[in-house]
């Protein structure tokens, strides 16, 4: 009975901390509503006037992006804004061919009076913070603009975005991400759905109340100064950007979020691409939770409410880690509930915490309706997507908590960057991108004994107990079985 207690007490404190994460995304929501009817009165800056327009460096960090580098400094040279306030800085870390044709269409760009800087070093020491901190030595601008290389932001990008520094105290503004490929395949679709929420519900709900937001490491801005201020880029963390974004924060700088600037990228295409950056996320996040949580509690200027906040953003990737608890437990659980009657009043209990998914549902909602618009039609594919997206982040849970593990214990390991592919079609063959990884990681093979442990706790509801079976954790162990099928069988098909 031991053993049947000690799954109960970690279930359950698993299902208890996704209700609370539940909990603050409705809090978020709430947010997101009142800011709706608020007018921004931001003073900015007056571009009619020469002398109010400031000088700004833009920084492209690259590695080893052959399939998509022309595309981007294409994109980048014709951003509108007067020539003698902008520096270019490409920032390239590669050591593939890459390297010599970027340098080519470089050359060809400056006779074309663009003042564009081909930054390089022996090593990637710090990786992309690292790339990112050598650049500032020599940056010319006062604000720091940074895009990835999948990013193709609009020709009138910066003027949506350098008048709000007009406000000496906004340290960044960070824009929303579009997506070039959001109809790709399912597995685009749902990456689109995730970031949707996050670039809505949770960068809105949390900047519109003063509580913390981070910058996204890519299509946002930097005042050079809140850069220094906040102690410049570090590379001991696999989200840079997260953690500088905290430590400028703490400083008093402020963020402006700007939901209305939309920022097209690319988003991975195969499930290899898409494994590697969640990876580096959730690990990321774990460990700047590490970094930061203490730094945030012990600050006096911070109210509570914003540390809550912040503590269950920095503890947003950790929520993998409380699903695959929850799965892995809920079969154990299963056979407990029917084999211990005198427990029947926790289990009533207990299934009130399906109320998280409700909440994750409705939440959810608002965001889908914002972006495609509302209806009886659009509801029902949304019930559709949110479905497909809750199955795939449960087939993903394995991977993502081992991620979170390590980043929670120090384990560290090189900042492995996302293969882009430039791919918008389905014609297009991704199959010959060199940067593709080759090996199957052994993960991949738990995932699929982990979908046939889920098929096991679909055959449990039909032959526990005494009364027919119990099938009321069937959909969820359906689920299961089909988001760890999805992502065994893409894992492997995406190498041949």
């Amino acid at each position: 009975m031991i053993l049947e207690w000690i799954i109960i007490v970690v279930y359950s404190v698993a299902l208890i901390l996704i209700f609370m994460y539940a909990l603050a995304q409705l809090n978020l929501l709430f947010n997101y509503l009142s800011a709706q009817k608020l007018i921004d009165k931001s003073e900015t800056f007056d571009f009619s006037n020469p002398s109010e327009i400031p000088s700004v460096t833009i920084q492209l960090p690259v590695y080893n992006e052959l399939y998509v580098m022309e595309r981007l400094l294409n994109n980048i040279s014709e951003l509108d804004y007067p020539q003698d306030k902008l520096e270019i800085q490409v920032l390239d870390d590669s050591t593939d061919e890459s390297l010599a044709s970027t340098k080519v269409q470089i050359a060809e760009l400056k006779k074309a009076g663009l003042d564009i800087k081909h930054v390089t070093r022996k090593n990637r020491t710090g990786f992309k913070a690292g790339a990112l901190k050598e650049g500032l030595k020599t940056a010319k601008g006062e604000f720091i603009v940074i895009f990835d290389a999948d990013f193709l932001p609009k020709k009138n990008w910066l003027k949506q975005t350098i008048p709000y520094f007009k406000d000496p105290k906004i340290g960044v503004v960070q824009t929303r991400w579009g997506h070039l490929n959001r109809n790709y395949s399912i597995l685009t679709k749902v990456q689109a759905f995730a970031l949707d929420a996050h670039f809505t519900l949770e960068q809105v709900g949390r900047n519109s109340k003063g509580h913390f937001i981070n910058f996204n490491g890519t299509a946002g801005v930097w005042r050079r100064e809140c850069i220094l201020d906040a102690g410049n880029w570090e590379g001991d963390t696999l989200t840079e950007d997260l953690d500088l974004s905290y430590r400028a924060q703490l400083k008093n700088w402020k963020f402006k979020y700007l939901e209305e600037v939309e920022t097209p990228a690319e988003l991975p295409i195969i499930i290899s691409a898409a494994r590697s950056q969640q990876f580096r996320w959730n690990k990321g996040g774990a460990e700047n939770f590490q970094k930061m949580a203490g730094r945030v509690l012990s600050n006096k200027t911070v109210p509570l409410k914003t540390k809550i906040h912040s503590l269950l953003h920095l503890l947003n990737s950790t929520m993998f880690l409380n699903i695959f608890i929850v799965a892995i437990l809920s079969i154990p659980m299963l056979y407990i509930k029917n084999e211990y009657a005198h427990l029947k009043m926790y289990f009533y209990v207990m299934s009130f915490f399906v109320v998280s998914t409700i909440i994750f549902f409705i939440c959810y909602w608002f965001m889908y309706k914002i972006t495609y618009g509302g209806g009886f039609k659009m509801f029902f594919k949304y019930t559709g997507m949110f479905l497909t997206f809750f199955t795939v982040a449960m087939g993903f849970s394995l991977h993502n908590s081992i991620a979170v593990l390590e980043g929670h214990m120090g384990k560290k390991s090189d900042f492995v960057r996302t293969p882009k592919f430039n791919v918008g079609a389905l014609k297009n063959n991704w199959k010959d991108n060199k940067y593709i990884a080759k090996n199957i990681s052994p993960n991949v093979i738990i995932e699929g004994i982990l979908m046939l442990y889920f098929a096991f706790g679909m055959y449990s509801a039909f032959v526990v107990g005494d009364q027919g079976g119990d099938f009321g954790l069937f959909p969820f162990h359906l689920m299961l079985f089909i988001g760890f099928g999805f992502v065994f069988l893409k894992s492997i098909t995406s190498k041949i």
